[in-house]
């Protein structure tokens, strides 16, 4: 554990989950939309959740730090840092602390104490890297003004795009928060040993203000946030930046690439959809090959050859320094920069070590993510969370062991950070509840989708919010005395 320059062990004791229990069955959309359901199941999953009529990015983040409180028993007044790590914000002014205020409220209709008064609230972002910074922000917190206190970073966000985009199929919405203390309990977090890339690359993923211009919200609470994005450029620039923050951390490290991303047993990567990270890693795992021995070199050779690539020309494209952001052009109809590499990815892909060096490291949890589509900010974690549960389930990490994480954010930038299984995983991870937080489901109609999705009246959702948050009006005086126009106010149901 590369931990030589620490002065204190710090990491995340906790992981616990809000999921709103409307479902859609990517099955019943292909139906709807004749889209084909055996390439959707491959690419991106199987079912995606939607937030409700009455639920906001901060109704879901306030929801999750409550059951991280109940499931560890946190005692509030010793949290001193509340971070949130989102891109779904529907206020440019306040972020946490309407977070902070909806806990403080419930804890004090329990009878409990509130969140301590002398605690940070910054919100995060960077697109869906939010969580990740606010996790790292959070670790040095700890480790400096914050030092003997605990802090709860939680990643929240609502996935949407518009019906008929290529991006549908990949909305989602939901939450997780994560408790962060010294001598942590769950996973030591090694900032030391991390690696970071960032390059802005203008407009692969974007939300733009405009975007807001003119909504209608007479009938419903929700501000629409369809975003403006171009699939195969994003694509593109996520492995790009993956690339690049991993050699980032090999060099920090002095790590011989493929020989320590052979020896990981367990990897988690910034998740949007199904084959994304499979991608990602596939990518970084080739480039790999590329810096090894003769070994290596020859393995490399063996899809190139079933790819009909020469090999110097592919290794001559891996050690390129292509400048992604030129792609960034309307006139483009090739958004590739490593295009050899994604014709020899191909090859891999069809061979028996792709499941070995691949899908095996990317299994924990992977199964139980299918069901819950995009989640932005709270992708990462949310699979972390699954993969840990699952871990517990099959006893299959040990303590000490590292496991690699990957947070990614368009436009552009990429944390690889280590994290070593704590002796106490075990303790911890059996109170995450991960497949509790998964079981209440509503699956919609096409009807109720379309209406729920088009922020509409929707009939038959037949569900009793228990012990949470829901959005209870919001604001709309203009008054030059009283003015709380666009504000929410919420109500919490014990």
């Amino acid at each position: 554990m590369n931990e030589s320059k620490h002065k204190k062990s710090i990491g995340i004791s906790g992981l616990a989950a809000y999921v709103p229990p409307y479902r859609v069955w990517l099955e019943d959309w292909c139906n709807w939309t004749d889209n084909q359901w055996p390439k959707i199941r491959e690419v991106v999953g199987r079912s995606f959740r939607m937030r409700g009529p009455d639920h906001s990015v901060y109704t879901m983040a306030a929801n999750a730090v409550i059951r991280l409180i109940d499931q560890y028993d946190v005692d509030p007044s010793r949290v001193k840092f509340l971070g949130l790590g989102t891109e779904s914000s529907t206020d440019n002014s306040a972020g946490a602390i309407i977070v902070k205020g909806m806990v403080d409220q419930a804890m004090i209709a329990r009878g409990k104490s509130p969140i301590s008064r002398s605690c940070e609230v910054p919100e995060f972002k960077h697109a869906c890297l939010g969580g990740v910074y606010g996790m790292k922000g959070a670790i040095r917190h700890l480790a400096l003004d914050g030092a003997g206190s605990q802090a709860i970073v939680v990643c929240a966000d609502i996935a949407e795009y518009a019906r008929g985009s290529s991006g549908e199929p990949t909305q989602g919405a939901g939450a997780i928060a994560m408790l962060l203390e010294e001598d942590p309990k769950l996973a030591v977090v090694d900032l030391v040993g991390s690696g970071s890339a960032s390059d802005y690359r203008i407009m692969d993923f974007r939300k733009p203000m405009s975007r807001f211009c003119g909504q209608d919200r007479t009938e419903s609470h929700q501000v629409q946030d369809f975003p403006v994005f171009n699939g195969k450029y994003s694509t593109t620039c996520y492995i790009d930046e993956t690339l690049h923050a991993l050699n980032d951390m090999y060099e920090k490290r002095g790590l011989d690439a493929i020989e320590y991303l052979r020896s990981l047993r367990t990897i988690f990567l910034h998740r949007p959809y199904r084959r994304m990270p499979e991608t990602g890693w596939a990518v970084s795992y080739l480039f790999a090959l590329g810096r090894g021995n003769a070994e290596d070199r020859a393995e490399l050779a063996s899809y190139c050859y079933e790819a009909g690539v020469d090999i110097d020309a592919l290794l001559a494209e891996m050690i390129s320094k292509p400048e992604v952001s030129n792609l960034a052009d309307p006139e483009r109809l090739q958004y590739e920069v490593y295009p050899m590499t994604m014709g020899v990815l191909r090859a891999f892909r069809a061979s028996r070590r792709f499941s070995h060096e691949i899908l095996d490291k990317l299994r924990l949890g992977s199964d139980t993510i299918l069901d819950l589509g995009n989640l932005y900010t709270a992708a990462l974690p949310a699979w972390m969370a699954a993969g840990f549960e699952q871990a517990l389930d099959e006893d299959s990490l040990a303590a000490g062991e590292e496991v690699l994480t990957l947070g990614y954010g368009s436009g552009d930038a990429a944390e690889v950070i280590p994290f070593f299984m704590a002796e106490s995983w075990r303790e911890a991870a059996a109170k995450i509840r991960f497949a509790d937080a998964m079981e209440l489901t509503l699956d919609l109609d096409r009807q109720q989708y379309e209406a729920l999705h088009d922020g509409r009246q929707v009939s038959g959702l037949d569900y009793v919010a228990r012990n949470e948050f829901v959005i209870d009006r919001v604001g709309a005086s203009a008054d030059r005395h009283f003015s709380d126009l666009g504000i929410e106010y919420y109500r919490y149901i014990a």
